[in-house]
Protein backbone atom coordinates (compact mmCIF):
# COMPACT_ATOMS: atom_id res chain seq x y z
CA UNK A 1 0.00 0.00 0.00
CA UNK A 2 1.53 2.99 -1.47
CA UNK A 3 1.54 6.46 0.80
CA UNK A 4 -1.32 7.80 -0.86
CA UNK A 5 -3.48 4.89 -0.74
CA UNK A 6 -6.37 5.15 2.13
CA UNK A 7 -7.37 1.80 3.75
CA UNK A 8 -11.10 1.37 4.36
CA UNK A 9 -12.41 -0.37 8.07
CA UNK A 10 -15.92 -1.32 7.56
CA UNK A 11 -16.75 0.81 4.86
CA UNK A 12 -14.93 3.74 6.51
CA UNK A 13 -11.99 5.97 5.16
CA UNK A 14 -8.96 5.66 7.27
CA UNK A 15 -6.24 7.98 7.88
CA UNK A 16 -2.54 6.62 9.38
CA UNK A 17 -1.62 9.30 11.44
CA UNK A 18 1.76 9.78 13.24
CA UNK A 19 2.12 12.42 16.09
CA UNK A 20 5.19 14.41 17.30
CA UNK A 21 5.79 15.14 20.69
CA UNK A 22 3.42 11.89 21.79
CA UNK A 23 3.90 12.42 24.83
CA UNK A 24 3.61 16.41 25.66
CA UNK A 25 0.31 17.92 26.43
CA UNK A 26 -0.59 18.01 23.00
CA UNK A 27 0.37 15.35 22.06
CA UNK A 28 -1.85 13.19 24.36
CA UNK A 29 -4.64 15.38 23.11
CA UNK A 30 -4.15 14.59 19.40
CA UNK A 31 -3.71 10.51 20.33
CA UNK A 32 -6.91 11.12 22.52
CA UNK A 33 -8.72 12.32 19.61
CA UNK A 34 -7.20 10.14 17.21
CA UNK A 35 -8.62 7.05 19.20
CA UNK A 36 -11.89 8.56 19.28
CA UNK A 37 -12.07 9.52 15.58
CA UNK A 38 -13.95 6.77 13.57
CA UNK A 39 -12.02 7.56 10.76
CA UNK A 40 -8.30 8.31 11.64
CA UNK A 41 -5.83 5.54 12.93
CA UNK A 42 -2.51 5.94 15.15
CA UNK A 43 0.19 4.91 12.42
CA UNK A 44 3.48 6.36 14.85
CA UNK A 45 4.07 8.43 17.27
CA UNK A 46 7.64 10.40 18.02
CA UNK A 47 9.75 12.06 20.56
CA UNK A 48 12.69 12.88 21.67
CA UNK A 49 15.40 11.14 22.60
CA UNK A 50 15.22 11.95 26.53
CA UNK A 51 11.91 11.67 26.49
CA UNK A 52 10.81 8.81 29.52
CA UNK A 53 8.13 7.59 27.02
CA UNK A 54 10.32 5.82 24.17
CA UNK A 55 9.47 2.50 24.03
CA UNK A 56 6.66 2.35 26.27
CA UNK A 57 2.88 2.65 24.13
CA UNK A 58 1.69 6.04 22.69
CA UNK A 59 -1.47 5.39 24.39
CA UNK A 60 -0.57 4.04 28.01
CA UNK A 61 -1.95 6.94 29.58
CA UNK A 62 -5.55 6.48 28.53
CA UNK A 63 -5.03 2.89 29.83
CA UNK A 64 -5.47 1.29 26.70
CA UNK A 65 -3.09 -0.40 23.90
CA UNK A 66 -2.72 1.58 20.40
CA UNK A 67 0.36 -1.33 19.65
CA UNK A 68 2.54 1.93 18.83
CA UNK A 69 5.08 2.44 20.80
CA UNK A 70 6.99 6.03 20.80
CA UNK A 71 10.17 6.28 19.49
CA UNK A 72 13.16 8.58 18.66
CA UNK A 73 13.34 6.86 15.53
CA UNK A 74 11.93 8.84 12.22
CA UNK A 75 11.93 6.75 9.98
CA UNK A 76 10.79 3.85 11.90
CA UNK A 77 8.15 6.39 13.72
CA UNK A 78 6.51 7.61 10.38
CA UNK A 79 6.83 4.84 7.74
CA UNK A 80 3.76 3.63 8.36
CA UNK A 81 1.80 7.21 8.47
CA UNK A 82 -0.19 9.36 5.76
CA UNK A 83 0.39 12.52 7.60
CA UNK A 84 2.13 13.35 10.33
CA UNK A 85 1.06 16.08 13.17
CA UNK A 86 3.55 18.15 14.91
CA UNK A 87 2.66 20.70 17.39
CA UNK A 88 6.50 20.79 19.03
CA UNK A 89 8.90 23.87 18.58
CA UNK A 90 10.61 25.08 15.14
CA UNK A 91 14.20 23.24 14.97
CA UNK A 92 11.96 19.57 15.85
CA UNK A 93 9.17 20.44 13.19
CA UNK A 94 11.76 20.97 10.60
CA UNK A 95 13.96 17.80 11.09
CA UNK A 96 10.46 15.87 11.58
CA UNK A 97 9.71 17.63 8.42
CA UNK A 98 12.89 16.65 6.33
CA UNK A 99 12.14 13.11 6.45
CA UNK A 100 8.45 13.56 6.28
CA UNK A 101 9.66 14.85 2.30
CA UNK A 102 11.60 11.93 1.87
CA UNK A 103 8.98 9.55 2.44
CA UNK A 104 6.15 11.11 1.08
CA UNK A 105 4.26 11.50 4.02
CA UNK A 106 2.00 14.75 4.63
CA UNK A 107 2.13 16.99 7.50
CA UNK A 108 -0.52 19.35 9.30
CA UNK A 109 1.94 21.73 11.21
CA UNK A 110 0.34 23.83 14.61
CA UNK A 111 4.29 24.78 15.77
CA UNK A 112 4.25 28.30 16.25
CA UNK A 113 7.74 31.29 16.52
CA UNK A 114 9.31 30.06 12.43
CA UNK A 115 11.34 32.29 11.45
CA UNK A 116 11.06 34.00 7.79
CA UNK A 117 13.87 31.97 6.82
CA UNK A 118 12.15 28.71 8.63
CA UNK A 119 8.97 29.31 7.03
CA UNK A 120 10.40 29.34 3.14
CA UNK A 121 11.93 26.14 4.11
CA UNK A 122 8.38 24.98 5.09
CA UNK A 123 7.25 26.26 1.34
CA UNK A 124 9.82 24.67 0.07
CA UNK A 125 8.94 21.35 1.06
CA UNK A 126 5.70 21.71 -0.03
CA UNK A 127 6.96 21.29 -3.61
CA UNK A 128 6.70 17.37 -3.00
CA UNK A 129 4.71 17.06 -0.26
CA UNK A 130 1.04 18.41 0.54
CA UNK A 131 1.30 20.68 4.15
CA UNK A 132 -1.96 22.24 6.49
CA UNK A 133 0.30 25.06 7.86
CA UNK A 134 -1.27 27.65 10.86
CA UNK A 135 -0.62 28.73 14.03
CA UNK A 136 -3.85 28.13 15.38
CA UNK A 137 -5.82 25.07 14.60
CA UNK A 138 -9.12 25.76 16.24
CA UNK A 139 -11.93 25.84 14.26
CA UNK A 140 -13.69 29.09 16.14
CA UNK A 141 -10.32 30.58 16.19
CA UNK A 142 -10.11 30.49 12.00
CA UNK A 143 -13.68 31.44 12.10
CA UNK A 144 -12.71 34.88 14.06
CA UNK A 145 -9.61 35.96 11.96
CA UNK A 146 -12.57 35.95 9.02
CA UNK A 147 -14.45 38.23 11.28
CA UNK A 148 -11.77 39.87 11.93
CA UNK A 149 -10.66 40.42 8.40
CA UNK A 150 -14.76 41.83 7.92
CA UNK A 151 -14.32 44.14 10.74
CA UNK A 152 -10.75 45.59 9.74
CA UNK A 153 -12.03 46.62 6.16
CA UNK A 154 -15.47 48.15 7.66
CA UNK A 155 -13.13 50.31 10.56
CA UNK A 156 -10.30 51.21 8.33
CA UNK A 157 -10.21 54.60 9.78
CA UNK A 158 -10.66 56.24 13.40
CA UNK A 159 -10.22 53.04 15.42
CA UNK A 160 -7.29 51.97 16.73
CA UNK A 161 -6.01 48.21 17.12
CA UNK A 162 -4.78 46.65 19.98
CA UNK A 163 -4.28 42.87 19.94
CA UNK A 164 -3.90 41.36 23.77
CA UNK A 165 -3.30 37.30 24.23
CA UNK A 166 -2.82 35.09 27.07
CA UNK A 167 -1.29 31.97 27.60
CA UNK A 168 -0.11 29.39 30.22
CA UNK A 169 3.45 30.01 32.00
CA UNK A 170 5.25 27.15 29.92
CA UNK A 171 4.53 28.91 26.62
CA UNK A 172 8.03 29.69 25.29
CA UNK A 173 7.04 32.33 22.61
CA UNK A 174 5.48 35.98 22.69
CA UNK A 175 3.22 37.60 20.91
CA UNK A 176 1.57 33.65 20.32
CA UNK A 177 1.58 33.10 16.45
CA UNK A 178 -2.39 33.10 16.28
CA UNK A 179 -1.94 36.88 17.57
CA UNK A 180 0.45 37.14 15.20
CA UNK A 181 -1.48 35.76 12.48
CA UNK A 182 -4.49 38.05 13.52
CA UNK A 183 -2.02 41.01 13.37
CA UNK A 184 -1.31 39.54 9.57
CA UNK A 185 -4.74 39.45 9.19
CA UNK A 186 -5.95 42.48 9.84
CA UNK A 187 -2.83 44.36 8.44
CA UNK A 188 -3.60 42.39 4.97
CA UNK A 189 -7.25 43.73 5.20
CA UNK A 190 -5.95 47.08 5.91
CA UNK A 191 -3.01 46.96 2.99
CA UNK A 192 -0.63 47.44 5.28
CA UNK A 193 2.84 45.37 6.58
CA UNK A 194 2.56 44.02 9.88
CA UNK A 195 6.15 44.24 9.57
CA UNK A 196 6.02 47.72 9.24
CA UNK A 197 3.05 48.94 11.65
CA UNK A 198 3.53 46.33 14.26
CA UNK A 199 4.25 47.53 18.22
CA UNK A 200 5.65 45.20 20.48
CA UNK A 201 6.50 46.79 23.69
CA UNK A 202 5.94 50.50 25.28
CA UNK A 203 7.97 51.80 28.28
CA UNK A 204 8.23 54.95 29.54
CA UNK A 205 7.52 58.19 27.46
CA UNK A 206 6.34 57.00 24.09
CA UNK A 207 4.68 60.00 22.73
CA UNK A 208 0.97 59.77 21.43
CA UNK A 209 -0.05 56.43 19.90
CA UNK A 210 0.78 56.06 15.78
CA UNK A 211 -3.02 55.51 14.45
CA UNK A 212 -1.40 53.33 11.39
CA UNK A 213 -0.13 50.88 14.14
CA UNK A 214 -1.12 47.82 15.09
CA UNK A 215 -0.22 47.05 19.19
CA UNK A 216 0.71 43.79 20.65
CA UNK A 217 0.25 42.77 24.12
CA UNK A 218 0.77 39.27 26.29
CA UNK A 219 0.22 37.72 29.22
CA UNK A 220 1.76 34.82 30.60
CA UNK A 221 0.77 32.81 33.74
CA UNK A 222 -1.10 30.14 35.28
CA UNK A 223 -3.00 27.23 33.30
CA UNK A 224 -4.26 29.36 30.73
CA UNK A 225 -4.73 27.35 27.53
CA UNK A 226 -5.32 30.89 25.10
CA UNK A 227 -7.06 33.58 25.04
CA UNK A 228 -7.05 36.48 22.52
CA UNK A 229 -9.33 39.78 22.09
CA UNK A 230 -8.76 42.53 18.85
CA UNK A 231 -9.58 45.89 20.76
CA UNK A 232 -11.14 48.28 17.75
CA UNK A 233 -10.99 51.49 19.61
CA UNK A 234 -12.81 54.85 18.39
CA UNK A 235 -14.04 57.54 19.07
CA UNK A 236 -17.00 56.96 21.69
CA UNK A 237 -17.22 53.13 21.31
CA UNK A 238 -14.89 50.16 20.85
CA UNK A 239 -15.40 46.86 19.97
CA UNK A 240 -13.82 44.22 21.22
CA UNK A 241 -13.47 40.42 19.14
CA UNK A 242 -12.41 37.84 21.89
CA UNK A 243 -12.10 33.86 21.52
CA UNK A 244 -11.16 31.99 24.68
CA UNK A 245 -9.89 28.35 24.54
CA UNK A 246 -10.94 26.02 27.23
CA UNK A 247 -9.32 23.17 26.16
CA UNK A 248 -7.01 21.98 23.58
CA UNK A 249 -9.05 19.25 22.16
CA UNK A 250 -10.39 22.21 19.77
CA UNK A 251 -6.68 21.92 17.96
CA UNK A 252 -6.98 18.31 18.17
CA UNK A 253 -10.04 18.55 16.60
CA UNK A 254 -8.97 21.27 13.65
CA UNK A 255 -6.16 18.94 13.49
CA UNK A 256 -7.94 16.14 12.24
CA UNK A 257 -9.84 18.34 9.91
CA UNK A 258 -6.84 19.27 8.48
CA UNK A 259 -6.02 15.10 8.01
CA UNK A 260 -8.97 14.61 6.18
CA UNK A 261 -8.62 18.00 3.87
CA UNK A 262 -5.03 16.38 2.58
CA UNK A 263 -6.07 12.73 1.94
CA UNK A 264 -5.33 12.47 -1.38
CA UNK A 265 -3.47 15.88 -2.12
CA UNK A 266 0.56 15.18 -3.39
CA UNK A 267 1.82 18.53 -2.59
CA UNK A 268 1.18 22.24 -1.56
CA UNK A 269 0.93 24.55 0.81
CA UNK A 270 -2.33 25.04 2.72
CA UNK A 271 -3.77 27.10 5.80
CA UNK A 272 -7.09 26.31 8.07
CA UNK A 273 -9.64 28.95 5.98
CA UNK A 274 -8.23 26.29 3.22
CA UNK A 275 -9.31 23.51 5.18
CA UNK A 276 -12.84 25.42 6.55
CA UNK A 277 -13.79 26.75 3.44
CA UNK A 278 -12.94 30.44 4.04
CA UNK A 279 -11.11 31.88 1.25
Amino acid sequence: MTKASHSTVSGTQQHRVAVAGASGRMGHMLIEAIRASDDCRLAGALDTAASPAIGNDAAAFLGHASGVAVSADLRAGLAQAQVLIDFTRPEGTLAHLKVCRELGVNAVIGTTGFTERQKAQIEDAARDIAIVMAPNMSVGVNVTLKLLQMAAKALATGYDIEIIEAHHRHKVDAPSGTALKMGEVIAQALGRDLKQCAVFAREGVTGERDPSTIGFSSIRGGDIVGDHTVLFAGTGERIEITHKSASRSTYAEGSLRAVRFLAGRKNGMFDMFDVLGLK
